[in-house]
């Protein structure tokens, strides 16, 4: 949702403005009725600094309710004289704890957070202990997982592939057509990390694959069983959907960024043996 200005468009600056946020708390991104947002409190935020309802912020994407974001990008007209960085302390001090302005930048008038970004990657968690001070991040699965057979059944994903089974999304409104081209699985201790990169994502997309991959890690989705889950009619993906609180935004990709190797846990969990 966005906020109409009523000045020329020429002559507002545009700032690119990189945010992390722990979801926990808030019913996703998007500014919503009768719902606390991320959206809706840096909006807030915003209002409070700048003294004017004359902005724009417009997000690179949706996140779902409870689902964290470690480099969330908006874009944000603001007619204003501040500099970026004074923009960042003062909207972050109006922020709650779990909301932070990591950069704001100044951008091309034709930078568009959302249709400029070349790909978006996510990052999943996965405990294999049960976990007193990472439950929020993480989801424990309490059975042995198979990190072979993991690797195996996210070969199925990566390529373009109609991904309407794995999403609540309507086929007949958007395509369901997504271009995945990396699908990785890590371990670190007592972690099993997964990073999903692709061209853009759908509802729920990201916490299905992962929901059926740790399936395939239990044993009880046989490898060959995976591509028969891209028939229209089959609710088992709907059925395994991972909860929010290991998924996480990870970054997203503008023209000329270099993709991140290395693929570290946002909580490390280990414990003495």
């Amino acid at each position: 949702m966005a906020i109409p200005f009523f000045f020329p468009r020429s002559r507002v600056p545009r700032f690119k403005v990189t945010l992390e946020y722990e979801g926990t708390r808030y019913s996703g991104w998007q500014v919503q009725k009768n719902a606390r947002t991320v959206q809706g409190e840096l909006q807030r935020a915003l209002h409070a600094v700048l003294k004017s309802a004359e902005f724009e912020l417009y997000g690179s994407g949706r996140t779902d309710a409870g689902v964290h974001a470690l480099g969330q990008v908006a874009h944000l007209d603001a007619s204003t004289v501040l500099a970026p960085e004074i923009i960042r302390m003062k909207v972050n001090d109006r922020l709650p704890p779990d909301i932070n302005i990591i950069e704001v930048e100044k951008a091309a008038p034709t930078f568009h957070a959302r249709h400029d970004a070349t790909a978006r990657s996510y990052l999943y968690q996965v405990s294999r202990r049960r976990t007193a001070l990472g439950k929020r991040y993480v989801w424990w699965v309490g059975e042995t997982l198979d990190t072979g057979l993991m690797r195996s059944a996210a070969r199925s994903f990566e390529g373009m592939k109609d991904f309407r089974s794995f999403t609540d999304d309507d086929p007949e409104e958007k395509s369901t057509k997504v271009v995945i081209d990396e699908f990785r699985i890590e371990e670190a201790d007592d972690l099993i990390l997964f990073r999903v990169c692709g061209s853009h994502f759908l509802w729920k997309l990201v916490r299905r694959l992962v929901g059926v991959i740790v399936e395939a890690g239990r044993g009880r989705l046989r490898g060959e069983e995976v591509p028969r889950l891209f028939n229209s009619g089959t609710d088992i993906p709907a059925k395994l959907t991972a909860p929010p609180s290991g998924l996480f935004l990870e970054k997203v990709y503008y023209a000329g960024e270099q993709r991140r190797r290395e693929l570290q846990p946002v909580l490390f969990i280990t414990h003495e043996r």
